[in-house]
């Protein structure tokens, strides 16, 4: 699917958020977005998130 109609989909499910929950729906949204971004990107191997973890002896 291409970036576009990613950022379409995207920005009408934050528009539905906002009208559904106002402020508060609008930033859990951007939220849980932003951290299934993360999810899906470390899952593509696009993010290497091995680095947040601490260090263990």
């Amino acid at each position: 699917m291409p970036s576009s109609t990613l950022g379409l989909v995207a920005g009408l499910l934050l528009a539905i958020a906002a009208l559904l929950g106002g402020f508060l729906g609008f930033v859990l949204a951007i939220l849980l977005g932003g951290g299934g971004y993360l999810v899906g990107a470390h899952l593509d191997g696009d993010l290497d998130l091995s680095a947040l973890r601490g260090r263990r002896g």
